[in-house]
């Protein structure tokens, strides 16, 4: 156990926490580096590894550490409902990058423009690693490695490209951008090499990106219903896309 705390303290600064048993379940499974990892029940943890995701169980089991409850909880800014946490090395930013601009693409990338709200660009990153989007760009200044934003992906950083860039730097492809005064989505199939972009909850498209678009935009909505969750336009927009011949990988 010493040696696990210890560990924790050396990496914490530099390392994404994992927070909770499904985040840890999510990145391992996408091949994160988790080079330490606590329970402060380490047997009650493997049986919910062999009732949710026993295709882990063997490492999980070489890699949980139990610890007392009081110790998980110095480690942790917000304890978890299931005490489970761990460390996990971030993926390669020029690794990212990389794959963000890789064409041709087979899934659409996702842009947040200037988010504000840490718990939806989680719900988004979520979403986008379940559609199999090839990754997720935020520009601003939210950080979408930050923990409550890592806490609301479920650990599924590591299962897309999440990078933040500026504006000028989004990757290469036909850009649609949301948009209320766009043409209906309904209408047109999106190509599986679309840069998906979406405004902040607050005020909508930045002028960059507006003047940046291909083609704007807009979902079906009730007249008087003045918009819809962010997370939810982007479920609804990547639905359109696999509904319409996108594959999910």
């Amino acid at each position: 156990m010493t040696d696990s705390v210890s560990a924790w303290h050396r990496l914490a600064g530099t390392s994404v926490l994992l927070d909770g048993f499904h985040a840890l379940k999510h990145a391992v499974r996408f091949g994160a580096e988790t080079p330490v990892a606590v329970a402060v029940d380490r047997a009650a943890t493997l049986a919910l590894t062999d009732e949710l995701a026993p295709d882990i169980r063997d490492t999980l089991d070489a890699l949980l550490t139990e610890v007392p409850e009081t110790t998980y909880r110095s480690l942790v800014p917000r304890p978890h409902p299931t005490a489970v946490a761990a460390l996990a090395l971030r993926p390669s930013r020029e690794a990212n990058l990389r794959r963000l601009a890789h064409t041709p693409r087979t899934a659409p990338v996702v842009v947040l423009d200037n988010p504000r709200n840490l718990g939806n660009a989680g719900a988004v990153i979520r979403l986008a690693a379940g559609f199999g989007a090839t990754g997720v760009v935020t520009t601003g200044t939210l950080d979408p490695w930050h923990p409550t934003v890592v806490r609301g992906g479920a650990g599924l950083h590591f299962a897309t490209a999440v990078e933040r860039l500026s504006v000028a730097e989004i990757p290469p492809g036909p850009l649609f951008a949301l948009d209320p005064e766009g043409d209906d989505i309904r209408g047109l199939k999106l190509p599986d090499d679309a840069v998906l972009a979406f405004g902040s909850e607050r005020s909508g498209l930045s002028a960059d990106l507006r003047a940046r678009a291909d083609h704007l935009l807009a979902l079906p909505m009730r007249p008087q219903v003045s918009s819809y969750n962010l997370a939810t336009s982007v479920a609804m927009t990547l639905y359109h896309w696999s509904a319409t011949g996108g594959t999910i990988n």
